[in-house]
């Protein structure tokens, strides 16, 4: 489970989260929506130390990341990872190769052994396998488009076998047929191998096809918090000018 407590952050004199109190339960799909500059990202790279809160609490399964040092966040990443909006895959390396690299630099669950080069270039090749990749093994980045580089990411990302997957728009840029082929990957992790995934997204179709619950930042707080169907029936102004997409209401945006 992934905690917020009350969290607070500006950059300078502009406020960016208010008191934020939310939580990702285990193993479901929690979408955190909102206009952009709302402060989505910037809430989720809290909790694997990217950003530190200016005040509040930020717990991963129980353990309190808010002030741990840099290398106490070691373990943390590695059962909570991220796949940020661009796919940041290594250029230089093939897909098989960028998917391999972490499981030849740390060590596996309850070991300290790092696995050799063959033995991670064929975990690699299942986890490419597992997200629809495989016969992409031998490719750079450079030759895939933005679907495909990110389901490469989503395999790396999973070849710690993290608990939890914090996702940063992980469908915008994409065209329709690839953005549902993403929808269907988060499903999957959260349906089939019980991984958390915190979804920063402003694509509503994803919002209301795969969603468990979705939470909406407004000027630096919580707006509202439930299921699909009831963000959907809240009478909220704001919220339906947001879900509605209409270009007149009450909603500020940045």
């Amino acid at each position: 489970m992934i905690r917020f407590f009350d969290v607070k952050k500006s950059f300078g004199t502009k406020v960016i989260l208010d008191g934020v109190t939310l939580d990702a339960q285990d193993g479901e799909i929690l979408f955190v929506i909102g206009t952009s500059g709302v402060g989505k990202s910037v809430l989720i790279k809290h909790v694997v130390g990217l950003l530190r809160p200016d005040a509040g609490r930020i717990l991963v399964d129980d353990v309190d990341v808010t002030d741990l040092s840099e290398e106490e966040f070691y373990p943390i990443r590695k059962d909570c990872a991220m796949v940020f909006q661009h796919a940041t895959l290594f250029d230089s390396m093939t897909c098989l190769e960028n998917v391999a690299l972490p499981l030849r630099k740390h060590p596996q669950a309850g070991t300290h052994r790092r696995m050799s080069t063959s033995e991670a270039n064929i975990e690699a090749l299942r986890l490419l396998e597992k997200v629809e990749m495989g016969s992409f093994a031998a490719k750079y980045p450079a030759d895939l488009g933005d679907g495909l580089r990110k389901r490469v990411a989503v395999a790396r990302a999973l070849s710690l076998q993290p608990r939890h997957v914090l996702f940063d728009e992980p469908t915008t840029s994409l065209d329709p047929v690839s953005a549902r082929r993403v929808d269907q990957l988060i499903l999957d992790l959260a349906r089939k191998e019980r991984v958390t995934c915190v979804v920063v997204s402003h694509d509503l179709r994803s919002i209301f096809s795969i969603a468990d619950r979705v939470a909406m930042l407004y000027k630096g707080k919580v707006k509202a918090v439930g299921t699909p169907e009831e963000i959907r029936a809240n009478p909220d102004p704001v919220i339906q000018q947001f879900i509605t997409g209409a270009p007149e209401g009450p909603l500020e945006t940045t």
